[in-house]
């Protein structure tokens, strides 16, 4: 069935011309990832009417002899009206940097342990994309973000992140000619303000450092950088950001 491979591909931020080598067929591992999806209580965005509208949900439970999943309804009643309407969701998640993807034709109201919810279908096929740097979002440049560095009793330093990922992000640090970093070290006690979302309190270690042309011509000294020992509460607002910068690119391409 090529055509259900689009569907998923279409979807994907990441153009792949092959996805299928990603893709899941095997019903009781594909049971696994939604049970671990649940377990972890992971968030999952479920993105609808051709990717325009998207809410936030998690799954509640997965039950493979009805051959159904039960998602948690959103706080947002009319997004939960809407998507009951909706003839295709694309849901996706992260767990353990791994982006998962699978897709239903229908979904209806559900209500599990008393309280209302969504089902759909147990998936034919999920996606499951290992590749890390599938995850790298470029942050846009219109709301610059930067990440405060301390610098022992000197003001932080404030370096524009250029691009994040659940794992890490990278810098430029090409204004800031006495930075000394050597790949290896570790930052903790570093802050990005995500707009919209809250403040990210985390480690960095510095990965690698390369050099990069910008647009306007200059130099510039980049520096890829990874979190260390991330706290879950605040995986989750870089979860809720790259969500949102995500749907905001989807929203984009159907325009």
């Amino acid at each position: 069935m090529p055509e259900q491979d689009n569907t998923l591909a279409d979807f994907d931020l990441i153009p792949d011309q092959d996805n299928s080598r990603f893709l899941v067929h095997n019903p009781l591992e594909i049971v696994r990832i939604l049970r671990n999806l649940a377990l972890r209580n992971a968030m999952v965005s479920a993105f609808f009417n051709a990717g325009k509208e998207s809410l936030l949900t998690s799954v509640l439970h997965v039950a493979p002899e009805q051959h159904r999943v039960i998602l948690d309804t959103n706080a947002n009643e009319a997004l939960n009206r809407h998507l009951l309407q909706a003839d295709k969701i694309v849901f996706t998640s992260l767990l353990d940097q791994i982006k998962i993807q699978f897709v239903a034709n229908h979904i209806t109201s559900a209500t599990y342990e008393g309280k209302p919810a969504f089902s759909i279908p147990l998936p034919e096929q999920v996606l499951q994309l290992q590749r890390r740097e599938s995850f790298r979002l470029t942050l846009p440049i219109v709301h610059q973000v930067n990440c405060s560095l301390p610098a022992g009793n000197e003001p932080a330093y404030q370096l524009p992140v250029g691009d994040m990922s659940m794992g890490g992000i990278s810098v430029s640090i090409g204004q800031f000619p006495d930075i000394q970093f050597e790949p290896g070290a570790v930052y903790p006690g570093c802050r990005i303000e995500l707009p919209g979302v809250g403040v990210v309190e985390v480690s960095l270690r510095i990965q690698s450092m390369r050099e990069v042309t910008l647009k306007s011509g200059k130099q510039s000294l980049r520096c890829g950088c990874q979190f260390i020992n991330l706290h879950p509460a605040m995986e989750s607002l870089i979860q809720r950001y790259l969500f949102r910068l995500e749907r905001d690119s989807i929203a984009g391409h159907h325009h």
